[in-house]
């Protein structure tokens, strides 16, 4: 775990952990996932490519969260050798995201993900000043869909450091009825990834705001 101390929420009065049996039957779970991810055949160009692998320095990984499921595959093939950290709820509900994300090698932070609150914000920063990659989904943990807060922006403002939005093009998958239109793409099946670098000067920049990083990551992705 990051030396960041966890986060409170607000609603329990403590972070949720899951122990026990429950953590247990994820291994499977977490296993599967990983043979999944593995089996997809993503497509990459060659300036994306440059893009999603340049790795001497931090970024902060932005993707929608129906792609969430490419994640801890993108990290393994292409952000090799970088710890990455995602925000997890403190809830019991993020608990189970927390036990999962470790069965798939991701790391996590537990803090008010809804709203990338104050102390989330902190967390985030930290690990990105320690040399860490961070993920963020701008419209996660329950939308609206393609609602692009602005707490991303904050963030990589704050700690000086790029945005590597992703986009997924799927030649064939499951969309779930979930809020967010979840994507699942059926094993073996090739993913066109799409990588955009935005560099912290450009984020930094006084007309730089989350609609237009909204559009941009709209752009990489077909829907």
């Amino acid at each position: 775990m990051s030396p960041v101390t966890e986060n409170i929420d607000p609603d329990t009065d403590q972070v949720q952990h899951l122990a026990g049996w429950r953590r247990l039957v994820l291994w499977p779970l977490g296993l599967l996932a990983r043979l999944w991810g593995r089996s997809l055949r993503f497509e990459v160009a060659p300036e994306d490519l440059r893009n999603i692998s340049k790795r001497d320095e931090p970024v902060a990984i932005i993707l929608w969260h129906n792609r969430l499921f490419l994640s801890a595959e993108i990290v393994r093939r292409f952000r090799q050798g970088r710890p990455t950290y995602s925000l997890v709820s403190a809830s019991r509900d993020g608990a189970w995201l927390d036990a999962f994300f470790s069965t798939v090698g991701m790391r996590t932070v537990r803090g008010s993900s809804q709203k990338l609150g104050r102390e989330a914000v902190r967390a985030l920063i930290a690990i990105l000043r320690e040399g860490h990659d961070i993920g963020i989904t701008p419209d996660g943990p329950r939308g609206p869909r393609y609602d692009f807060k602005p707490g991303a922006l904050v963030v990589t403002r704050r700690a000086g450091a790029p945005a590597l939005l992703i986009g997924a093009r799927f030649t064939s998958a499951r969309r779930l009825k979930s809020w967010d239109g979840f994507y699942l793409p059926k094993p073996f099946s090739r993913v066109q990834l799409v990588c955009t670098l935005v560099p912290a000067a450009e984020l930094r920049a006084p007309t730089m705001t989350a609609e237009i990083l909204r559009e941009r990551l709209l752009a990489t992705n077909p829907d």
